[in-house]
């Protein structure tokens, strides 16, 4: 079992951290009205796919569609330390942890106002969609993340 993940507190991070908020709807929900487990992830990778836009300047959908570099999730762990209900609105941070060879790795902490609700962390592996093999980040990826780390200090 890994470490338990201890996302930072809201106030401390820094000013460049891309923070994109989710509101909680029904379909995310079981029938208590609490987040289904699944379903954080559905959101997670919705903020992903925004962050690479949003704060590295790249089109997600073009890397996949059109330069055929696969992003997928080599390792994904979350803690879920609050339960997220119906109605909440989750504003969920993007943190560089590591920019490897053909992966990087990320921590993507929730929170509902200050209060941390879920912490995950995700390895996504850049992959060559046609050969389906692991391939080197490309260079544009590794400046774009490398400059978004630098922003966020």
């Amino acid at each position: 079992m890994s470490a338990r993940i201890t996302p930072p507190d809201r106030a401390r991070l820094g000013a460049g951290v891309h923070v994109a908020p989710v509101k909680i709807r029904f379909a995310h929900c079981d029938p208590a009205g609490i987040v289904y487990f699944a379903r954080w992830f559905d959101m997670i990778n919705g903020v992903i796919e925004d962050f690479f836009g949003a704060a590295l300047g790249l089109d997600y959908h073009a890397l996949i569609r059109d330069r055929r570099l696969g992003l997928g999730y080599g390792q994904a762990h979350a803690d879920y330390l609050k339960p997220g209900m119906m109605g909440d609105v989750v504003d969920f941070a993007v943190l560089v942890e590591r920019i490897g060879g053909a992966s990087l790795g990320l921590m993507v902490p929730g929170y509902r106002g200050d209060e941390p609700v879920i912490a995950a962390r995700l390895v996504i592996v850049t992959t060559d969609l046609n050969a389906h093999e692991a391939i080197r980040l490309p260079d544009d990826l590794r400046a774009a993340l490398a400059a978004y780390e630098e922003r966020c200090r």
